[in-house]
């Protein structure tokens, strides 16, 4: 459904661009994952999605139509929850939904209608007569969401959904947004928490510094994760094995006394590892196997320096 093409964006005085040769695509049906850390080009993208910012270079399409375009001819296909609240404090929760049904063009019924079915989907209905400021953080992130669907759209985005909501909340947030994409909307989850892409993403990119760097389903990244191998030895194995099993084994070797670690390439055999380290004289007492989580490929891709701003 969305095409981005080629995607380049600097911020005015800016040294570096915010997006680089930024491309990806969003299917109907589908919730594609967008991950990467504070100042990776996140909220730039949906910035360009939500009309804000213009590409330097690049195509940003739906179905084939140029985005200026649609948002001119069909403003509600493509909606965004941002990560701050988009509502007035001031006003209830019905007396937002009714003025931002108006702001999206609705009326009468249907704006009626919408409102009803906002309301119900984020289950807000006990909470219609309550000033917005009086919500609790779980509740504020609903009312973002409901906002967000009041006109239907196609295509949704949502830029941290869940930032400082509860355990509850933050599952019933997860639940909704599966159930708009197997509504057949297509859904861009914008987050740098792991745990909820790896929960509900279909597809996931990684981003940093403005660039794509990985992008695919979830067992296609972790396919593409070296293997690690934690073994034990009987006794540790002397300098010169250990310089031969570096040269020998596809991947990185560290090694502690009895215990060794290895990363091995995603194609590599931790089976074949271990035979050369039994012929180097190693007599391995315990093995533990396993692949990178999505965190640790996340983090072997990122840079790994704390992010303030």
């Amino acid at each position: 459904m969305l095409q981005v093409r080629g995607l380049h964006y600097r911020y005015p005085a800016a040294t570096t661009q915010a997006l680089v040769d930024f491309s990806l695509e969003a299917r109907r049906g589908e919730i594609l994952g967008l991950l990467g850390p504070n100042g990776a080009g996140k909220s730039t993208l949906v910035a360009h999605l939500a009309g804000l910012l213009q590409p330097a270079a690049g195509q940003i399409e739906v179905d084939g139509e140029a985005l200026a375009e649609l948002r001119r001819r069909a403003p509600g296909s493509i909606a965004i929850a941002p990560q701050d609240f988009a509502f007035y404090p001031m006003l209830s929760v019905a007396e937002n939904l009714r003025c931002f049904a108006a702001a999206s063009r609705l009326s009468g019924t249907e704006a009626r209608q919408a409102i009803a079915r906002t309301l119900a989907a984020t289950r807000m209905e006990d909470f219609a007569g309550t000033r917005a400021e009086h919500l609790s953080g779980g509740l504020k992130r609903r009312l973002n969401l409901a906002i967000a669907l009041l006109p239907t759209p196609e295509l949704l985005v949502l830029d941290e959904p869940t930032v400082g909501v509860d355990p509850q909340s933050r599952a019933f947030l997860l639940d909704t947004v599966r159930a708009l994409a197997a509504s057949g909307m297509a859904v861009i989850y914008a987050s740098h928490y792991m745990e909820e892409i790896e929960a509900i993403a279909d597809r996931v990119v990684i981003v940093d510094h403005g660039r794509v760097l990985r992008q695919g389903s979830l067992t296609e990244l972790l396919a593409q994760a070296r293997g690690q191998v934690e073994l034990q030895l009987e006794a540790p194995l002397d300098a010169e094995a250990l310089a031969a099993l570096a040269g020998e084994i596809d991947g990185r070797l560290e090694a502690a006394g009895v215990y060794l670690k290895l990363e091995l390439a995603a194609e590599a055999s931790p089976v074949a590892a271990m035979a050369s380290i039994e012929a180097r004289g190693g007599c391995i007492r315990d093995a533990r196997f396993g692949r990178h989580s999505l965190e640790h490929l996340f983090m072997s891709l990122t840079d790994t320096r704390l992010r303030d701003e």
